[in-house]
């Protein structure tokens, strides 16, 4: 088992908190963690329909079941259960008693807000992160063998092919998931859509001209793209607020948790058609981010992450705010050094008076350098990177 950064975090939560919540996409290893590193609790997986039934008719018997310390998975099938447990551990007042698991994300924090609020350490487990699988039998020595296979762990625990276990993926779990959340009548029409929006990664988000092209509507186009960020399939990446005297950009830009995801997607089959495709240089600066998130998270720090452009070509990929020190990175998948790569940073710093010092250009090469504009990174030194 590849060790999971985020298990000592969880681990030290449970010795204060009387409950633990972990939430993530499906298949990211939630349950694999919490069983590892709580292997005395008492199991329940909401997955299974006797034990779903047996929660929403008997809650109180249920809990009284499972005993004093137990693990619930995907509780957001039952989510009455979390006022039960709210009494239960009022009463008791002791900490580590219940770790819940959902991949379901709003939906399972509507409800810790309204019953556990105060009583809870939330986490998020996405799948595994580059650090996780460095100095493993797992790690590939070209960026792009791991933006087309992903991260998903039973991909390299079990050595499966991804594009075959991607697909099965896409079928089971989000296009299932997704038609139990929302009425979609036409799944043809659904799945075309999740292959436009793996076509317009890193793109700003034009409701209108999504739905133009599948034959929906804006509000549809709207619901859908909730429902997925909800289930951990893709994220709205905000534009930072503060103009510098600018006009901004106010939409959300669009990204995949998973590049292997957005490659199954775009229906390409292994590592030579992502080298020809079109939408190589998003999905390397989408595996980029996703990888710099997976290191706030993995850590139980929640990033605060933009992106910002100015009216016109002025753009830094992202933006974070860490500690109220402003940190702009521009990311290019380009492996040779060029200096037009800077513009972004030197005109960011301009106007916002960001240092060169704490200023990034994360690229596809293996340097580590520091010059006068930014510090250099190649794609394996992320760990360079304040979190």
């Amino acid at each position: 088992m590849i060790t999971r950064l985020l298990g000592q975090k969880i681990e030290d939560a449970a010795k204060k908190m009387p409950v633990i919540v972990v939430t993530g996409p499906r298949q990211s290893g939630k349950s694999t963690l919490i069983r590892h590193t709580f292997p005395q609790y008492t199991y329940a997986n909401l997955e299974d329909i006797q034990q779903r039934q047996y929660a929403r008719e008997d809650p109180k018997h249920f809990l009284q079941n499972l005993g004093d310390q137990a693990i619930i998975d995907e509780v957001q099938h039952v989510p009455e259960l979390l006022s039960y447990i709210q009494v239960i551990i009022d009463e008791n007042k002791k900490a580590g008693q219940y770790v819940l698991s959902g991949s379901q994300h709003l939906l399972l924090m509507e409800g810790v807000s309204q019953s556990l609020a105060g009583r809870v350490a939330v986490f998020n487990l996405l799948p595994f992160s580059l650090e996780e699988i460095d100095h493993t039998p797992f790690a590939k020595t070209q960026y792009e063998d791991y933006i087309f296979t992903g991260f998903y762990p039973r991909i390299y625990d079990q050595n499966l092919d991804p594009t075959s276990w991607l697909g099965d993926y896409i079928q089971t779990y989000v296009e299932r998931d997704l038609r139990q959340v929302i009425n979609i009548s036409d799944l043809g029409t659904f799945r075309q859509f999740l292959q436009i929006c793996a076509g317009r990664i890193g793109q700003q988000v034009n409701f209108s001209e999504i739905g133009g092209q599948i034959g929906v509507s804006y509000h549809t186009v709207h619901r859908w793209l909730n429902v997925l960020e909800t289930s951990y399939i893709i994220y709205l990446l905000r534009p930072y607020h503060k103009n510098y005297n600018k006009r901004i950009v106010k939409t959300p830009k669009l990204y995949f948790y998973d590049t292997g995801l957005a490659c199954a997607l775009l229906n390409l089959r292994d590592v030579g058609d992502l080298n020809l495709h079109f939408a190589k240089g998003a999905l390397f600066e989408n595996f980029i981010i996703n990888e710099i998130l997976k290191n706030h998270f993995h850590r139980g720090i929640q990033p605060n992450a933009y992106f910002w452009q100015a009216a016109g070509r002025h753009e830094i990929d992202l933006l974070l705010d860490h500690r109220g020190q402003l940190i702009p990175m521009e990311i290019k998948s380009g492996r040779t050094i060029n200096s037009s790569f800077f513009d972004g940073l030197t005109y960011f710093q301009g106007v916002s008076g960001a240092s060169p010092d704490h200023s990034y250009l994360v690229y596809g090469g293996d340097e580590m350098q520091t010059r006068s504009k930014a510090k250099v990174l190649g794609w394996r030194y992320l760990g360079n990177i304040p979190v």
